[in-house]
């Protein structure tokens, strides 16, 4: 499997996901014009993209879809709620292309989708986990907290996009920020902190994961420094030397990413 994440952050996401014979994206928050940007920049043709997995219908993981997904006939998955929620802003796509998915598993191809619940103040957000024979990597982001189950569902992939949304005490000290914008981050509905994807990271030690993209970083409460200083304090706390246990990076939101491939 090859895996890069084209764009990460409250602007815009999308993430390239590539098997034997099957490329997809999960979300498609940028511009059309920009994910083509982006998938030439990684030898990708955009009409090969086989299907997009959509995570919620909030304009940062859907802004680009339509307009790709009309100009290329590729099919579109997601929730039945994002789609009722979405579907006004989606009026140009053949009936066709549009999957709803119910929280099962299934297949696109050689690929293995898992798909599992987030707590998000979205009308329903899902995380995936994406299976080509024994690999597997796995996004989680816009959640407010995790859980058993979603610690599960993450621990035995080799690598795992993860949100790592803010530092607490920046957030609560940004005077640009309301306090009923501060409360919605921090809430059980709202995004990942630092202390707390350090936490979950540190819960999946020892089960198969070899490396974590650090994702939806917010530019105003966060920096990638910040983000990967915590994680890598949180794992020498449980005695991991992390530099050579897991492999840590950052999403970045105006280029792509790193290219990781996956062998089984």
């Amino acid at each position: 499997m090859r895996i890069c994440v084209l764009a990460s952050g409250s602007k815009g996401n999308a993430t390239y996901i590539e098997g034997d014979n099957t490329r997809i994206l999960i979300d498609a928050g940028i511009s059309c014009s920009e994910i083509e940007n982006r998938l030439m920049q990684i030898g990708v043709n955009p009409s090969l993209i086989n299907s997009i997995l959509i995570t919620h219908e909030h304009s940062d993981h859907i802004n680009g879809l339509s307009k790709f997904a009309v100009k290329y006939n590729t099919k579109v998955y997601t929730h039945r709620d994002t789609w009722l929620t979405m579907d006004s802003k989606m009026s140009k796509l053949k009936e066709n292309q549009k999957i709803d998915i119910y929280g099962n598993d299934f297949c696109i191809n050689e690929l293995n989708i898992s798909c599992f619940d987030l707590d998000h103040d979205a009308a329903h957000c899902l995380g995936y986990s994406v299976s080509c024979r024994d690999s597997k990597v796995s996004i989680a982001t816009d959640l407010g907290h995790t859980t058993p189950e979603i610690i599960r569902h993450l621990m035995d992939s080799s690598l795992i996009v993860f949100e790592s949304n803010h530092d607490i005490q920046t957030l609560l000290h940004n005077p640009n920020y309301p306090l009923r914008l501060k409360n919605r981050i921090l809430s059980n509905n709202g995004h990942l902190s630092n202390d707390a994807t350090s936490d979950a990271v540190a819960q999946m030690l020892g089960y198969g994961v070899r490396a974590v993209i650090l994702a939806h970083l917010s530019e105003q409460n966060n920096t990638p420094q910040k983000a990967l200083q915590t994680m890598q304090q949180r794992l020498l706390q449980e005695g991991a030397d992390w530099a050579k246990e897991i492999y840590l990076d950052v999403g970045k939101q105006h280029k792509i990413g790193n290219i990781y491939k996956i062998k089984e």
